[in-house]
């Protein structure tokens, strides 16, 4: 069995980006969701994805984006992945999957009634489930003990809590943002930390 991959997201700065190369990650997600604090516009996510290591996908993060919005900010930045963290359908998915020819990530909230029940069905090429859209927070990793699909779990993980995520789920990927941040700034030594937990925290 492969070790559980791992992505790091809302990356925006040089800095961001030399800290991921340098310890490295499986994704680097750039968010383009304009009320997020991480957001970054899709050209300069583009300079920045043009500097990522080449065995580091990029990942562009969307939330409820018109079907034309995603499509250019994807072909402008050059991600070579697509998050869709609202409340897009089956048919927004499959739109988004034929158009741009890009593995496409689907997030669900846990806590929302019936969201497992949903993912575990997406004709998304990957699943996500998380406690919100950023929030940082941690759900209850139980309800996922039976959930059959290969997943990215986010919410609530830092260096600290990842291993312990890790034993208890054995997640296809784990994501994280806020948890590898201070004062709402990524932060190289937590990145490499959480990336050193993934890897020999077992």
């Amino acid at each position: 069995m492969f070790g559980t991959e791992l992505k790091i997201c809302g990356l925006s700065r040089l800095e961001d980006v030399i800290a991921v190369n340098r310890h490295g990650a499986d994704y680097a997600g750039f968010v383009f969701f304009k009320k997020s604090k991480r957001y970054i516009d899709p050209y300069q996510a583009g300079e920045l994805i043009e500097l990522l290591r080449s065995d580091i996908k990029s990942v562009g993060v969307f939330m409820d984006e018109p079907l034309d919005s995603v499509i250019s900010a994807a072909r402008l930045s050059g991600v070579e992945m697509i998050q869709l963290h609202g409340h897009e359908s089956d048919e927004y998915v499959e739109y988004v999957k034929r158009t741009l020819g890009r593995p496409v990530i689907k997030a669900y909230k846990a806590t929302e009634e019936g969201a497992l029940e949903k993912a575990a069905v997406s004709n998304a090429d990957y699943v996500m489930i998380d406690s919100g859209a950023g929030s940082g927070k941690k759900f209850d990793w139980s309800i996922l003990k039976d959930f059959k699909r290969d997943y990215f779990l986010a919410g609530g993980l830092d260096p600290e809590s990842v291993g312990e995520a890790i034993r208890t789920l054995e997640p296809f990927a784990v994501d994280v943002s806020s948890g590898v941040e201070t004062d709402g700034i990524k932060d190289e030594k937590k990145i490499a930390e959480f990336i050193k937990a993934v890897r020999y925290g077992r």
